[in-house]
């Protein structure tokens, strides 16, 4: 099983790695605009799953979440310990 840190160092290593076979990759390369949206997207599931679904789909649909709300730190440029102060 992961953990949020775990996954953290999983994408930045992919990021890192740049290879063009890699998904994390390929959305990075939309850049901060292309990752919010799908931030949005998986909000938006993430909600509707927990509103409307089984508490298994709605934690698939965090998960997807919290994957892509990485990502988008990737591609801001925000590390784990920026976010952390806020907490």
């Amino acid at each position: 099983m992961k953990t949020f840190d775990g996954l953290w160092d999983e994408l930045s290593a992919k990021a890192a790695s740049a290879d063009p076979t890699s998904g994390t990759v390929a959305l990075l390369s939309g850049g901060v605009h292309a990752v919010g949206k799908k931030v949005v997207e998986e909000a938006a599931e993430a909600w509707m799953a927990a509103e409307h679904e089984s508490g298994e789909r709605a934690a698939e649909e965090i998960a997807q979440l919290l994957y892509h709300a990485q990502v988008l730190m990737i591609a801001a440029g925000i590390g784990l310990d920026d976010v952390q102060r806020h907490l």
